[in-house]
């Protein structure tokens, strides 16, 4: 029975696809619920699993190519994987048996192996178009890999002309190859310009800056350590200190977690922070909900699994929708400092950066402490100057006296 695969739905607001890799080709066996094609929207990355056990009989659209929600994209035939392989053995045998010659007499019909119809399907080539090496005529991998790497190849030159042309002198070759390949924009990459470009049209974004000491957080760290990841099963990190630093601020000068709408401004009594993370298809923001009511654990435990969804591309929609502010932090990159762009609509996003001994004045002597620069970039149509400053100055001082967090001083 032949079955239809179409783009399913993604999400309420989502119309259009991006076909991602194809991990059946056509004429592979596929078991029901296994990952047929990669979907790739602007938000999220899911797999289409096969509604039954079967086999892939027919590719309609190519990586790459966009597909309406509901369009089909390919068929498969249910019941079929069992009656494809069995035949399939015994032709294989006898192609073994009378060699690649014989094969060739009987029409030259190539036995394309799963490996090589992966990549035909992700090149978009056939199978007449490559020169089979294989035993009894398969259709290897590394054949197509070897067409592919061809390909570019310049054409033949013309036949000499009768009269010899005069000595041109040539120009010196280059070393290396000079090649370029034109990749498109997946659709979670231009969803991230479009947002950055926004941005920076829509908001009055201004960027204010300061310094922390972290010594008394990595101390703090250092001295419960232990005892944390015993009773959590998760390290504690700064991001947690940094994030119940943001909710207090936050609590202090709500414009920061506000956002416009319209003509109106609309204060949030809940903290939902977004956490900014390098996924395998680009930049996210995974959201912490009510991120107020969670403790340090639970905020740890949160991002760790925030970020190892985002790796795998197994971010929900939900997710990633929504978000009162934003940290983002360079830090773990090597920054040293950076201006960040607002996530819109929101007012407000922190910049983390990395911690570097640098030589500081207290209490009148020159000391070595472990420094880091801070950034608040912030919608300044809704937050002045004085609020901006003073939110970061919170942060500063919450974080050189953790303590300050737990007694709300």
């Amino acid at each position: 029975m032949s079955l239809e695969l179409k783009v399913p739905s993604v999400g309420e607001s989502i119309t259009e696809v991006q076909i991602g890799d194809w991990l059946k080709a056509a004429g592979q066996a596929v078991s029901a619920d296994e990952g047929i094609v990669v979907i790739e929207t602007d938000k999220v990355t899911v797999e289409l699993p096969a509604p039954a056990a079967g086999t892939v009989t027919k590719v309609l659209k190519k990586k790459g190519e966009t597909a309406l929600v509901g369009e089909v994209i390919g068929y498969m035939e249910a019941g079929a994987a069992a009656k494809t392989e069995n035949k399939a053995a015994p032709a294989e045998a006898k192609a073994d048996a009378k060699g690649a010659a014989k094969s060739g007499a009987k029409g030259g019909e190539k036995v394309v192996m799963p490996a090589a119809a992966r990549e035909l399907a992700q090149r978009g080539l056939e199978a007449s178009e490559v020169a089979a090496s294989g035993p009894g005529g398969r259709l290897l991998k590394e054949d197509v890999l070897k067409h592919a790497s061809a390909a570019p190849a310049a054409a033949p030159a013309p036949a000499a002309a009768t009269a010899a042309p005069a000595p041109v002198a040539k120009a010196p070759a280059i070393a290396g190859a000079r090649e370029e390949q034109v990749i498109p924009l997946t659709p979670m990459r231009k969803r991230i310009a479009e947002r950055l470009v926004q941005a920076q049209h829509t908001a009055a974004i201004l960027s204010t800056f300061n310094e922390i000491d972290m010594s008394h957080a990595m101390a703090l760290r250092k001295q419960h350590q232990e005892r944390f990841v015993e009773k959590y099963k998760v390290k504690l990190g700064f991001m947690s200190l940094f994030v119940r630093a943001a909710i207090d601020a936050l609590r202090m000068y709500p414009q920061v977690n506000a956002e416009i709408r319209g003509d109106a401004v609309v204060y949030k009594n809940y903290c939902d922070v977004g956490i900014a993370v390098g996924g395998g298809k680009g930049l996210v923001v995974p959201i912490l909900r009510n991120a107020e009511r969670m403790g340090f654990a639970e905020i740890e435990l949160a991002i760790a699994d925030l970020a190892k969804k985002a790796q795998e591309n197994k971010l929900t929609l939900d997710e990633l929708t929504g978000g009162t502010f934003t940290i983002s932090n360079g830090g773990i990159y090597g920054s040293l400092l950076s201006t960040p762009i607002l996530n819109p609509p929101q007012s407000g996003i922190l910049g983390l950066h990395a911690i570097q001994d640098r030589p500081i004045a207290l209490n009148g002597q020159v000391v070595i402490r472990p420094m880091m620069y801070v950034a608040l970039s912030y919608d300044h149509r809704i937050i002045d100057g004085r609020e901006a400053v003073s939110f970061l100055k919170r942060i500063k001082e919450c974080m050189e006296d953790p303590a300050r967090l737990l007694l709300e001083i």
